[in-house]
């Protein structure tokens, strides 16, 4: 995990059952003597999850709704310091904090996370779009929990299917970056498959006659996990709208967990001439993934950019950026 991860030694579960009391009822101890939860219990994750976010990040009263996608923390926010980082490449090595620091979330859902956790972690102002209403509006009402939020936060629908970035943007309206997890599958089969896997790795009965069914831990409903292409498609798509917005965005961002799908996604960056783009590997236990950057700034754009948007006196609490 990434050295600033709050989780990067892994759970301190004595912190967070004493933040989240409702935490204690699922930790088990391990084999090996160690405290953990059934991560095939969604009840479990869900928990953690807004154990973590409270305990770690201040959250209150984080909740979902049946079927929802309930993401792991960690991993956000390595997302997170993994952008950080790459701003700070063009801010001198230092990351730019504070709510000037605009971030598009692009799919944000009903959990919020990646505003969440990047206003707790650099003081940074969020856009939140989604296509599903009933998931802006439980992301509405995690804001209503968190009032000191509301400022920095806002949500808006993107009402057209296809659309990411086509028609999202108002007049003026400009950010240091933009975030993404991208529905990573094909289809509702290739779904069932992945949750087939993932449930015999824990150790469940497989999908068989007489047996419990599969399912995803972290749950997910249809526009969340899948869409035609998968990931490929989405990320590809995500590009070509990126060119009609070229320098309203610093950095368009987005996760991408298959590597086959690199070679398909570089070559659509290179069909939209951007300036710039960068993999960003990330790690989490035995997880391999990646992001892919691009940007279609020049140096010069990014330095005016730095100086117009970020050259404040210097933050002497402002972190220092890894090496990206």
């Amino acid at each position: 995990m990434h050295p600033r991860n709050k989780n990067a030694a892994g759970y301190d579960f004595a912190a967070l059952t004493a933040t989240s009391a409702a935490l204690a009822r699922y930790v088990r101890t391990t084999p090996a003597g160690t405290p953990s939860i059934d991560f095939a219990n969604p009840a479990a994750v869900r928990t953690l999850n807004r154990a973590i976010l409270m305990h770690h990040y201040g959250v209150r009263g984080w909740e979902l709704p049946e079927g929802y996608l309930c993401p792991p923390i960690p991993g956000r926010a390595d997302y997170l310091h993994a952008v950080a980082d790459l701003l700070a490449t063009c801010n001198r090595k230092t990351i730019p904090t504070g709510p000037g620091v605009r971030v598009l979330d692009i799919g944000t859902g009903a959990n919020l996370v990646y505003p969440l956790i990047g206003h707790a972690e650099y003081g940074w102002s969020f856009l939140g779009v989604d296509i599903d209403e009933a998931a802006l509006a439980n992301a509405q009402a995690i804001l209503g929990k968190n009032p000191a939020l509301t400022a920095d936060i806002e949500l808006r629908h993107q009402p057209v299917w296809d659309n990411i970035f086509t028609g999202l943007l108002r007049s003026g309206e400009s950010f240091e970056l933009s975030v993404c997890n991208p529905p990573f599958h094909n289809s509702p089969d290739e779904v069932l498959a992945v949750s087939q896997r993932k449930w015999n790795n824990l150790g469940k009965p497989g999908a068989v006659k007489g047996s419990a069914q599969p399912r995803l831990n972290f749950g997910g409903g249809g526009t969340e996990l899948w869409c035609n292409g998968g990931e490929r498609a989405f990320v590809k798509n995500m590009v070509e709208q990126s060119a009609a917005i070229p320098k309203r965005v610093l950095w368009f961002t987005s996760l991408v967990s298959k590597a086959e799908n690199l070679v398909h996604i570089e070559a659509a960056l290179k069909k939209a001439k951007v300036v710039e783009s960068r993999i960003l590997p990330m790690t989490q236990g035995q997880k391999q993934s990646r992001i892919v950057a691009w940007s279609f700034c020049a140096n010069g754009e990014r330095e005016k950019w730095r100086r117009e948007r970020w050259a404040t006196p210097t933050d002497p609490t402002a972190p220092t950026a890894e090496p990206v």
